[in-house]
């Protein structure tokens, strides 16, 4: 079967390539199926079986009022919720309906397996090939836009011993509840949002023990516009250097929220330096001593998810993608949305709108 043309080809259906959708939609780009003659056309693909992206595997108790950098997609706003509602019901539901609303017709689920170049023409189209529920399917797209985010892709470090430890290991991927640890010593790794989110919400029940790489440095002071343009910044340049993103989190530092105040009081935000090696029944610690631990939780953040991409040869010896202005800088025909500076949601919604914004201005130019 020759692969289905189409003019983009948007690859996740979260909050980036919704919001891609959405803009596509607004600049007079139909559904793939739906178009007459010369109207341009695109198709929205998502590997998971419902709407909501990585909302809807969230933790439960993660509610409405304590869950960290919502932010609405373009052109519908999140309807008002009851605080102590779970994210993973309410978000979920909004995404199903904004999908409605707009008629943006996502394809689900639909597993990309690669995207390469059909030709050696830079002006010819890149096939997306997958597998969905009816078998293999192709598309050959003049731009892809990959909004594939970082939810399937958690990232485990790896420590000497680790393979020894007799007690559990997990990742933020696959928490659930705080209830299922009451009574064990939960060793918590990380320095991030939903690490301290969990010190809090375990140490309520049980007891812990905090690590992470470096000491976070809390500042009392609210984070800022300017702060946030500065961390944005680093990362823009981290990624148009081919370099591993990392997240604009990770350079902003630590400010106070209600979960890191609660742990305080609690006196469970103690923080303790990186165990150098784990054995059966704990981490072993810098000072020589050993920790004892039950469960070892890694909050250890997430990579990229495009190992699709891989055919295309964009990765540098780094590691990362070339990027510039959310485009890749090797393969212009392809965006990358939610990687690197635009991982936040509202950066996600930016994303979506400036790679629609450039596609747009290429067709202009190509027809004069």
């Amino acid at each position: 079967m020759s692969p289905e043309p189409v003019d983009v080809a948007v690859i996740g259906a979260g909050q980036a390539g919704l919001s891609a959708a959405y803009h596509l939609r607004r600049r007079g780009f139909v559904p793939l199926g739906d178009a007459e003659a010369e109207v341009p056309t695109f198709v929205v693909v998502d590997a998971e079986t419902h709407a909501g992206g990585a909302w809807q595997h969230r933790w439960p108790s993660l509610r409405m009022g304590t869950v960290n950098g919502i932010h609405e997609l373009p052109g519908y706003a999140v309807p008002p919720a009851d605080p102590r509602a779970a994210s993973r019901e309410v978000l979920p539901e909004y995404f199903a309906a904004y999908e409605a609303r707009f008629e943006l017709a996502v394809r689900r689920p639909v597993q990309v397996r690669a995207v390469r170049r059909a030709d050696d023409d830079p002006r010819g189209r890149l096939i997306v090939e997958a597998d969905t529920s009816d078998g293999a399917h192709a598309w050959a797209a003049r731009y892809v836009i990959n909004a594939t985010g970082t939810w399937r892709k958690p990232f485990w470090p790896t420590f000497p011993g680790q393979a020894s430890f007799a007690g559990r290991q997990l990742h933020v991927h696959d928490y659930r509840s705080a209830e299922e640890f009451r009574g064990r010593r939960v060793v918590i790794v990380g320095a991030g949002v939903s690490a301290i989110q969990l010190l809090d919400e375990i140490s309520a029940v049980t007891d812990t023990f905090w690590v992470s790489r470096t000491e976070p440095q809390w500042d009392a002071v609210a984070f800022d516009t300017a702060a946030r343009i500065q961390a944005i910044a680093g990362v823009e340049e981290r990624v148009r250097q081919g370099l591993p993103p990392g997240s604009v989190v990770s350079v902003t530092g630590a400010h106070w929220s209600p979960w890191a105040q609660a742990a305080k009081d609690r006196g469970a935000l103690v923080w303790h330096p990186m165990f150098t090696a784990i054995e059966p029944d704990g981490v072993r610690m810098p000072d020589g001593t050993l920790e004892p631990a039950d469960v070892i939780l890694w909050a250890t953040g997430f990579r990229a998810d495009i190992a699709h991409l891989a055919p295309l040869g964009l990765r540098t010896p780094a590691g990362g993608v070339r990027v510039r202005d959310t485009r890749s800088i090797d393969e212009p025909r392809l965006f990358l949305i939610g990687y690197g500076p635009s991982q936040s949601t509202v950066g996600a919604n930016r994303a979506g709108r400036d790679a629609v914004r450039a596609i747009v201005r290429e067709r202009a130019a190509a027809t004069v």
